[in-house]
């Protein structure tokens, strides 16, 4: 039921089933089919499936915090509260070591500071966007890059097209060359595959 709202793009009505299914303590049964094993006997056997397997569901909530190493605490906090616009958050005082909690977008930012911060890798010549990377969607592409520009952060810029929908994306690194994307990624539509082969989407290369 709750792929066939989101094959219509009905996400209304998907969050009201799975609500509905969470408060009631209704799980999916596993499906079963006769599978040809490939014996010279033609013997079948029955396979269990399930769209979502029996024990990958972990019943997340969240992606948060997300933590990562730095070369300075002061230079990462001034970084992720004037560029990314998050603040600092109080941290346990039990904590024995150095490092911030920084808070925005309902996301958790943990700061930690490097045991032996001259091992870190320095700035990285080249913006790479197939990298790891950290990603944050926008309300307005255009202010992002105008702001960039004013902080004269060095910057890469991609178009990604799909089915005539438009994704637009800058890249940049922090100051531990961590990469940042922002992007208005929610412009395409979040469809589960439910079954159906992979489509790679065309990336238009757009360089600043």
């Amino acid at each position: 039921m709750i792929f066939l709202y989101a094959e219509k793009g009905d996400w209304e009505m998907v969050a009201k089933v799975r609500k509905g299914m969470r408060d009631k303590g209704v799980r999916k049964e596993v499906g079963y089919s006769w599978v040809d094993n490939g014996d010279a006997d033609g013997s079948l056997y029955l396979h269990g499936f399930s769209s979502v397997e029996k024990y990958s569901m972990l019943n997340l909530k969240s992606l948060n915090p997300i933590s990562l190493v730095c070369r300075s605490v002061e230079k990462s906090l001034d970084f992720y509260q004037s560029v990314l616009g998050f603040f600092p958050i109080r941290r346990p005082g039990s904590f024995d070591f150095n490092g911030a909690w920084l808070f925005n977008c309902g996301i958790g930012i943990h700061r930690l500071q490097s045991e032996d911060p001259d091992k870190m890798p320095k700035k990285i010549a080249q913006i790479n966007p197939k990298d790891n990377h950290i990603s944050f969607q926008c309300e307005s592409m255009v202010t992002v890059e105008k702001n960039l520009k004013e902080m004269e952060i060095e910057y890469v810029k991609r178009r990604v097209e799909e089915g005539g929908i438009y994704v637009d994306q800058l890249f940049f690194h922090d100051p531990d060359a961590t990469m940042i994307e922002i992007c208005n990624c929610d412009n395409l539509p979040v469809i589960p595959l439910a079954g159906e082969p992979v489509r790679p989407c065309t990336c238009v290369n757009c360089n600043a």
